[in-house]
């Protein structure tokens, strides 16, 4: 009797499945990581050339990896609304490290150290862009480190030497920072990360940028939406 019962409920787990999966309206949630497939995340290392450093330091499995920390990223509402912010993400995301092709900023000049008494500069260390969004600025460092618990202050190095803290990082980012305005288009998440191209100041980086995320969206079938510059 009792594997009767197991086998009927099985059954009834089985159509419920089904019923939601063919009902108009109702759509089974995608994981990010079925969006994000290996051809879609090689697909943009792919317009990297053969000899930069970021092909081998960033990883599908290290984004996976580090993701796990962040499980309401791509989680965003409708499943094309998960879609744009995925496509965002990754748009961003390409654009900074020129198609995970860097790792860390070309100009080191600037230590992007500024005053403050919760994340004072650690002697001797730089603060320069680091990792899949570029982490600029000390405090920046500090409050990723904290979230994540880790010390970025005394050790910024981590986010250009471990692939999975470097993904963090711009996760960490990305849902401190960006996903508040996620839904106001992509232009907003151009403003949230670096507003001083917009409002005319760099007008082909951004349109550059758009570009990214309309070929991502594309690719992921789904429309860009509306507000795509800033």
């Amino acid at each position: 009797m009792a594997s009767l019962s197991i086998k009927k409920s099985l059954l009834t787990i089985l159509l419920a499945c089904t019923v939601f999966a063919t009902v108009p309206g109702i759509v089974m949630a995608q994981s990010v990581a079925s969006i994000v497939t290996p051809q879609f995340f090689d697909g943009i290392k792919n317009n990297a050339p053969a000899t930069c450093e970021g092909k081998s330091f960033y990883t599908r499995d290290a984004f996976l990896s580090a993701l796990s920390s962040f499980p309401n990223f791509g989680q965003l509402g409708s499943a094309d609304d998960n879609k744009r912010e995925i496509a965002a993400f990754f748009a961003q995301v390409s654009h900074e490290t020129g198609s995970f092709c860097y790792i860390e900023e070309i100009d080191k000049s600037n230590s992007y150290c500024q005053s403050s008494t919760e994340y004072p500069c650690a002697p001797g260390k730089s603060y320069y862009g680091r990792g899949p969004l570029q982490l600029t600025w000390n405090v920046n460092y500090g409050a990723a480190g904290k979230a994540l618990g880790l010390d970025l202050l005394n050790k910024p190095e981590t986010v250009s030497t471990d692939p999975v803290v470097s993904f963090k990082t711009a996760l960490w980012y990305w849902m401190t920072v960006v996903r508040p305005v996620v839904k106001q288009g992509f232009g907003a998440t151009t403003r949230a990360i670096n507003g001083g191209e917009c409002d005319g100041k760099r007008p082909d980086v951004v349109q550059a940028r758009a570009n990214l995320y309309t070929s991502y969206c594309s690719q992921l079938g789904v429309s860009p939406g509306t507000n795509l510059l800033c």
